[in-house]
């Protein structure tokens, strides 16, 4: 197990300079860059303008730029951000728990629905319950989440139940504990049914399809002939076996919420990192764009390996490859 993990990574560190440097060659490609909205300010000097581009290498090529960025992240610095006039880590430290409690929160949900709705609907195979699971799991995954985004705020503007955007409210420094926890979930209801309803869908239809294949099973069937409850034979047998499939996609459930929180962050005006991404990208704010590309894709890669570890854990059958 301990192998498995230092593979998995050391793996991290190819992967995350492939993806830098794809997305640095990306960028490199737009027109001007992330000084071009200094030069329009008329009290800068051009001669500060010519010391800053030289500063960051904007005078030489994009491999060249890459590697001088690459060597200040080994020391530590990824950088400055002259759109929020603060430096890139202090900005990831404040964008990135946001995101991860939306993140934390919308795949609690969607696998607390997931796995009732998507058992009683194989034990109940074809009955009207099948049906209407069914029909929901259609509609959720027609429907596309900035257009479902774009609804819940248009549920709450008209309703008033539900706060238009932001994780607090202005008073939040001024309730208890109990009432500041109790405003963040407020302000999380929205975004969380939004981004993990899709989650509900995909994960009730893989478990309905497992179970009953499980359920077919012969070792089923001589649970059933001993004598044990139906409710034993179907959680401790029956789920159990079923759960596996379902834990190997973890990393990609993982991976769905982070590219799914981008757009339901920036229609719903939810402060986290996905919000963060889009408006550093259209103002050409390099290093927030790869400081957050490197962070996305270490939640990603432990989002697999712990899916990889828990899978292992509760299927003692399963043998993780050493090398």
């Amino acid at each position: 197990m301990v192998l498995f993990v230092l593979r998995r990574l050391l793996f991290l560190i190819p992967l995350l300079l492939g993806v830098t440097l794809l997305v640095f060659f990306l960028m490199s490609l737009t027109p001007g860059n992330f000084l071009t909205p200094i030069k329009a300010q008329r009290d800068i000097s051009p001669e500060f303008l010519a010391a800053l581009e030289k500063s960051f290498g904007l005078d030489r090529p994009w491999y060249t730029r890459y590697l001088l960025w690459l060597r200040n992240v080994l020391h530590g610095d990824f950088g400055y951000s002259w759109t929020y006039k603060v430096a890139v880590v202090d900005l990831l430290w404040q964008r990135v728990p946001a995101t991860l409690l939306l993140n934390l929160t919308s795949f609690a949900f969607a696998w607390a629905v997931a796995i009732p709705l998507g058992v009683l609907a194989a034990v109940h195979r074809n009955s009207w319950w099948d049906r209407l699971t069914t029909l929901f799991a259609y509609a959720s995954l027609s429907i596309p989440e900035f257009f479902l985004a774009l609804l819940a705020v248009y549920f709450a503007a008209r309703t008033g139940w539900f706060p238009l955007g932001g994780l607090m409210s202005i008073e939040h420094e001024f309730f208890s504990p109990i009432g500041k926890i109790l405003d963040i979930a407020h302000h999380l209801v929205l975004p969380t049914l939004v981004l993990g309803l899709g989650g509900v869908a995909t994960l009730m239809r893989i478990l309905r399809a497992n179970f009953l294949d499980v359920i077919r099973a012969e070792y089923v069937t001589a649970a059933r002939a001993k004598g044990l409850p139906e409710h034993v034979v179907i959680w401790r047998h029956v789920f159990r076996n079923a759960v596996n499939p379902l834990l190997s996609t973890l990393g990609y459930v993982v991976a769905g919420l982070l590219s799914g929180s981008l757009l339901v962050e920036n229609v719903m005006s939810y402060p986290g990192l996905g919000q963060l991404i889009y408006s550093a990208f259209i103002r050409q704010d390099q290093f927030v764009v790869l400081a957050s590309v490197v962070l996305s894709c270490i939640l990603l890669v432990l989002g697999n390996l712990f899916s990889d570890i828990l899978l292992a854990w509760i299927d003692p059958r399963v043998r993780l490859p050493a090398r």
